[in-house]
Formats: C-alpha cells, structure tokens, sequence
C-alpha cells in the first residue's frame, strides 16, 4: 500500500497535480494492516496529517473488511474500490453499494491481474488504474508511466500491462452499473 500511494502521487504529479502520499505505522506486530494516504489537488497541499475523510477508499486486502473500518468518514460520493473476484452481494457490502451513487463501488481482481501478467500477488498497479478508470482523475498512461519510472524491464512493462487489464474491467463493471 505505501508504494502503491507514492505511485498514485507520481502518477497525479505527472499529470500537473500537487500530490503527497505517506503511510501510517503504528506499534503493531508485523503483518499488522498498513494504512497509507494520498492528497491530490490543483493547489499546494499544506497539510500533514492522515486523511480523516476520504474521498476513495481503496482495499488490497479483503479481509481487511473483517477486522477494520475502512469506511470510517467517507464522503457521501466517496469511491471504493475493492480487491476481490467476488461479488459486492456475496462480500455482504449491498447497503455501501447503495448508499453511494451508482457507479462508486467496484470489486477488481487485482491480484488475479498481476499473477497472470507478473507472476506475483502484487496488485499495486491493478489498483491505482482502478482508481483512474472509477473516478477519472487520472490517466492510465500516467499510472502506467509512473510504474515505468520506478521499474525498468519486463516488471515495468508487466505491471503497464496489468494496469491496462485492470483499467478497461473497471470501465467496463461502470457500464454495466
């Protein structure tokens, strides 16, 4: 999650934006659940502190909705995007689909995407053109280009790849909604 926030900042910065992205630690043992943010605005960012109320909420880990809020203070047209192969109905989430507007809540495969095109479970690129394809407020090439300037070889070109993948399900799960 922190590299996928300094991603999602390099991406916006690309595009023009202010962008910052931190994560948050706390003493917790390790494997604990990591929380990372980002901020994205037209103008400088001058603060510092966690984002209290999201606009999106991303999930790498599902079973992250077992253990932590991770709706806590969400706005009321909020995104979320979750890591999953399975259904909103069947990860019990209806009352989050319909209480934001239509279109604001999607599950992705994103681990599924980068096994078949990575060979790893690293869902990070899946997730950000995610985000870009659910809100429009990024580009895919600008996640695509931000993976490249940090990656060289096969593992930049496998995550462009699976930034792609991950981009055209969620405009394709947004039609469908």
């Amino acid at each position: 999650m922190v590299t996928s926030a300094e991603m999602l900042s390099l991406a916006a910065f690309t595009e023009g934006h202010y962008a910052q992205a931190f994560p948050s630690f706390g003493s917790e043992r390790t494997g604990a659940p990591v929380v990372a943010f980002a901020r994205v605005d037209d103008t400088p960012i001058r603060l510092r502190e966690p984002v209290m109320e999201p606009d999106a909420v991303l999930i790498q880990d599902r079973t992250l909705l077992d253990s932590v809020n991770v709706f806590a203070g969400m706005t009321q047209k909020a995104y979320v995007l979750l890591n999953s192969s399975q259904s909103l109905e069947k990860l019990g989430l209806e009352d989050l689909y319909e209480r934001l507007p239509a279109g604001h809540v999607i599950t992705l495969p994103a681990t599924k995407f980068a096994l078949e095109r990575i060979g790893r479970p690293l869902p990070g690129a899946a997730m950000l053109a995610g985000f870009a394809a659910l809100t429009g407020k990024l580009k895919l090439e600008s996640v695509q280009q931000a993976f490249r300037s940090r990656y060289s070889g096969r593992v930049a070109e496998a995550n462009a790849l699976v930034a792609e993948d991950a981009y055209n399900f969620v405009l394709k799960a947004k039609q469908s909604t």
